[in-house]
C-alpha cells in the first residue's frame, strides 16, 4: 500500500481485499498509513445513514406489499378472512399457508 498511487486509499483497499471501508482505515492505520479519525467518524456517520436509508426502504416496500395485498395479517394468521362478533381474527394460519404453497410446488 505504501507504493499505492491513487487519491483514494481507503476506497481502493476495500475494493481490493473485499472489506468495507471502515475497516479498511482501521487496518491501514495498523500498518502505518496515517489515517484521520476526522475521515473514519464520517465513514461511521455515512455507514449509519446508509442503514437508515436501507431500513426505511424496507419499511416502505413491505407496506407497499401490505397494502396492494388487500388482506390483513398477524403474528398467527397468514390471511385474516374476518373477525368474529367478539373481535377475534379467523383465517389461514402462517402453518396452513406453508402447507398450501408446500403442495401447490409439488
Amino acid at each position: 500500500m505504501k507504493t499505492y498511487s491513487g487519491k483514494r486509499i481507503v476506497h481502493g483497499y476495500a475494493k481490493r481485499y473485499g472489506v468495507d471501508k471502515l475497516c479498511a482505515a482501521k487496518e491501514l492505520r495498523l500498518i502505518g498509513i496515517e489515517i484521520s479519525e476526522e475521515y473514519e467518524n464520517q465513514l461511521r456517520q455515512s455507514i449509519e445513514e446508509l442503514k437508515k436509508q436501507r431500513q426505511l426502504r424496507k419499511d416502505k416496500n413491505a407496506q407497499e406489499l401490505n397494502s396492494l395485498s388487500g388482506f390483513d395479517s398477524d403474528e398467527n394468521f397468514a390471511f385474516i378472512a374476518g373477525y368474529t362478533s367478539g373481535g377475534f381474527p379467523y383465517g389461514i394460519t402462517h402453518e396452513e399457508m406453508d402447507e398450501i404453497d408446500k403442495n401447490e410446488l409439488g
